[in-house]
C-alpha cells in the first residue's frame, strides 16, 4: 500500500529538534566508505538510521563506531541485505517499516568497482561483469522497487553514482556502465515520482579515500607496471584541489539533497571530485 501524501518535510519539522529527527533514513553499503560516513552524518543531525550491508562484521563495526561517535544522535539499527537479490530488499525494507514505520530517505550507496578489460581472457571476467552490474544497477533498482511503497510525500531517494557515470575510463566498461546507469535511472524515476512529492538525485563523487579506491589504486597501478604511490600522485595532480576526498566531505551534501531546503531539487546528478572535472 502507498502511504500518502503527508505534505513537505518542513512541515513535519519542529523548532528546536535535529535537523532529521524522526526522519528514517536506509543507507545501503552503510558498513563501510561513504555508506558508513553517511550513515553517521545523518545519525547525528537525529535520523532513525538502517544501516544495510550483506557483510556481518561490517554492520557490527560501523553500528560501534556510529553510535560511539554520534554522542545523542538518533536511532540506528543494523540490517543485513543482499540488494543484488529482490527478496532479500524487500525483507530489509519490512524489516526497518516493522521498526519505524516508513522509509523518508533510501540512500542507493552499495556498489562495487572493479578493472574488467573487455578482451580479459580470464574465467572470471563474465562475472566480474555481471556482479558489477547487479550490484550497482539491480540492487539500486531492488532497493528502490521496495522503499517506494513505504515512502510518504517529501521524501527523498539519494543514489551514489560516480564521476565515471558521466565519463569513460579504458578498462571500466562495466563500472562505468553501471553508474552511467545509476544517473539515467535518477532522472527518469525523479520524473515519475514528482507528482507524489518524492525527489530523486545522485551524488557523483571522484577519487575518495575508501577501501574500494584504493583497490583501484593499487589495480590500475599494476596494469600500468607502475606503484600505487606513482599512481596516486598522477591522480592528483589531475585534480585542482591536490587530493582524493574524504568519504565524510560528501555527507554534507547528501544531507541537504535529503533536507527540506532541497524541496525543489530532483533529477539532479551532482559532481564532487574536487575539480577535477572543471578542466
Amino acid at each position: 500500500m502507498v502511504i500518502e501524501h503527508q505534505g513537505q518535510q518542513g512541515e513535519q519539522e519542529r523548532e528546536g529538534q535535529m535537523t532529521f529527527a524522526d526522519r528514517v533514513v536506509l543507507v545501503t553499503g552503510g558498513g563501510t566508505g561513504i555508506g558508513r560516513a553517511l550513515s553517521a552524518a545523518f545519525h547525528k543531525e537525529g535520523a532513525k538510521v538502517a544501516i544495510a550491508s550483506r557483510d556481518p562484521d561490517h554492520l557490527k563495526k560501523a553500528a560501534g563506531v556510529i553510535a560511539a561517535r554520534s554522542g545523542d544522535g538518533g536511532e540506528l539499527i543494523p540490517v543485513r541485505v543482499d540488494v543484488r537479490v529482490m527478496e532479500s530488499a524487500k525483507v530489509a525494507v519490512s524489516q526497518v517499516v516493522e521498526q519505524w514505520g516508513r522509509v523518508d530517505v533510501l540512500v542507493n550507496n552499495a556498489g562495487l568497482s572493479a578493472r574488467n578489460p573487455i578482451d580479459d581472457p580470464g574465467s572470471e571476467a563474465d562475472q566480474k561483469w555481471l556482479d558489477i552490474i547487479n550490484t550497482n544497477v539491480h540492487g539500486m533498482y531492488h532497493m528502490t522497487r521496495a522503499c517506494l511503497p513505504c515512502m510518504p510525500g517529501g521524501g527523498r531517494i539519494i543514489n551514489i553514482s560516480s564521476v565515471l557515470g558521466k565519463f569513460g575510463v579504458a578498462g571500466y566498461t562495466a563500472y562505468c556502465c553501471a553508474k552511467h546507469g545509476v544517473v539515467g535511472f535518477t532522472r527518469a524515476l525523479a520524473a515519475e515520482v514528482a507528482p507524489r512529492g518524492i525527489t530523486v538525485n545522485a551524488i557523483c563523487p571522484g577519487w575518495v579515500d575508501t577501501a574500494m579506491s584504493e583497490r583501484g589504486v593499487n589495480e590500475i597501478a599494476a596494469a600500468a607496471g607502475t606503484t600505487p604511490e606513482e599512481f596516486r600522485k598522477s591522480a592528483n595532480e589531475k585534480v585542482p584541489l591536490g587530493r582524493f576526498l574524504r568519504a565524510e566531505e560528501i555527507a554534507p551534501l547528501a544531507l541537504y539533497i535529503a533536507s527540506a531546503e532541497a524541496s525543489a531539487m530532483t533529477g539532479q546528478a551532482i559532481n564532487i571530485e574536487g575539480g577535477a572535472t572543471t578542466w
